[in-house]
């Protein structure tokens, strides 16, 4: 099968973002029906490229350079943190009063940098508030170059750098997290551009110095994958976080990344009485004509919580929790869980009785069918949570429009809480003694 011309740039069409009556069907179709024929331009015109000379040739397309100047906007305005209205509001996050050390992941970090040499721990290392935080981005081509790239170090030090953030999160977690790395390595194999995307695809930085009882973190990004972790004041903190997949599943020879998320969203949208359903679906498909102008990106579609969206105003829509039954307030809590199941499972419970305390709060929107018959976008957002996952259209497939096998997910703790930053400001007051 061959790539059907595209009119926004090679990657992209707009009948990703144009609105349409007709419901988008999911068809019987595997991912493979939409396979491009290797010999294709799009593939054979790149093949053999290094990630660098991808991007310098990516960087030829008008559309490219538009949105990577609209990033570069984006990441130099001052942080601030995504908001409901245009308002931080204050003392959301608090820390414990007494905070455990928590040597493992720090351990991890002090092995890795034993590897490396002075040169590399240069590189390697930023400061606890470097603006670096938030240079992650999710496509495979290169924006910003933070840190090391793991397909260009030593075995050992690979091993090493994946030792930390094995420590660092939780086993399922983890496994979650080297499953998207795997899929990215997957994908490269089906278009065969191995040294594009492969599983070391990824730039880890360190931020600050590690420690058991100290403030630090780490970040890992690349395409499809970006997390963001912080240890401070006894809390762990994972968020922004950007786990994507194209596909998102492999005919059995790897396991779906979303399977289990998908299902209880389903289950929970399948729940809804019509009065429920009537608030709750924002829109009957996604490519709603209703939609208004800007809501769909050629490169985000519906998400908005993705990479240098660290300010975005996401208004609140849908039904608020309130408004659900119990059943229903649990399945929603399990896919919110299932956002956070690279925390370890004390600090994903910490997590979750934030969550808990603004329930009230807390509004669920869906985009397209309920019954699984379409692809679908959902959003979980409360002051302290906002989660998300959403259906593409193919970029390396040529899927015109929204399937189930490209899924983009992203979690972010909105009003200052990511990259740890509202936990940093009370542990900074407890140290200085403005807070007692």
């Amino acid at each position: 099968m061959t790539q059907q011309d595209n009119d926004i740039d090679d990657f992209f069409s707009t009948a990703r973002v144009s609105g349409r009556e007709e419901a988008v069907e999911l068809t019987a179709d595997s991912y493979r029906e939409h396979l491009i024929d290797l010999d294709d331009p799009l593939l054979a015109n790149v093949r053999g490229m290094s990630y660098e000379e991808f991007t310098a040739d990516r960087a030829q397309a008008e559309f490219l350079r538009e949105l990577l100047e609209f990033w570069k906007g984006l990441y130099d305005e001052p942080f601030a943190g995504v908001t409901a209205d245009g308002t931080v509001r204050e003392g959301l996050y608090r820390l414990p009063a007494v905070a455990e050390p928590d040597p493992e992941p720090a351990s991890a970090a002090e092995r890795l940098l034993a590897l490396l040499s002075p040169e590399e721990r240069g590189r390697i290392g930023y400061p606890l508030d470097a603006p670096e935080w938030r240079g992650w981005s999710n496509p495979e081509f290169v924006f910003f170059r933070n840190g090391l790239r793991l397909e260009d170090q030593r075995d050992e030090v690979v091993r090493a750098i994946l030792a930390v953030v094995e420590a660092s999160l939780s086993p399922e977690g983890y496994a979650r997290a080297r499953e998207a790395m795997d899929l990215n390595g997957y994908l490269g194999e089906l278009v065969d551009l191995p040294t594009i995307m492969n599983n070391r695809s990824y730039w880890f930085s360190l931020f600050g110095t590690p420690s058991a009882t100290e403030p630090w973190g780490w970040q890992l990004f690349g395409h499809h994958l970006a997390l963001n972790f912080v240890r401070v004041g006894g809390r762990d903190v994972i968020a922004p976080v950007f786990i994507g997949a194209e596909p998102a599943l492999s005919d059995g020879e790897r396991p779906p990344l979303f399977d289990a998320r998908e299902r209880i969203a389903i289950r929970l949208g399948e729940s809804l009485a019509p009065a429920q359903r009537e608030r709750a679906v924002v829109y009957r498909s996604v490519l709603d004509p209703a939609m208004p102008e800007g809501r769909l990106h050629p490169a985000d579609e519906r998400h908005v919580a993705g990479a240098f969206r660290d300010n975005r105003v996401v208004p609140v829509e849908g039904i608020p929790a309130s408004e659900l039954d119990p059943g229903q307030r649990a399945l929603l809590r399990e896919i919110a869980a299932d956002f956070l199941l690279l925390l370890r499972e004390d600090a994903r419970e910490a997590t979750l009785a934030d969550y808990d305390a603004h329930l009230d709060e807390t509004w669920f929107s869906w985009y397209g069918a309920t019954d699984g018959s379409q692809p679908f976008y959902l959003r979980i957002q409360s002051p302290v949570l906002l989660a998300e996952l959403d259906h593409h259209a193919g970029v390396w497939l040529n899927n015109r429009l929204p399937a189930r096998f490209h899924v983009h997910t992203t979690l972010r703790m909105p009003n200052g809480g990511d990259y740890g930053k509202a936990h940093l400001a009370e542990w900074r007051a407890r140290e200085s003694g403005e807070l007692s």
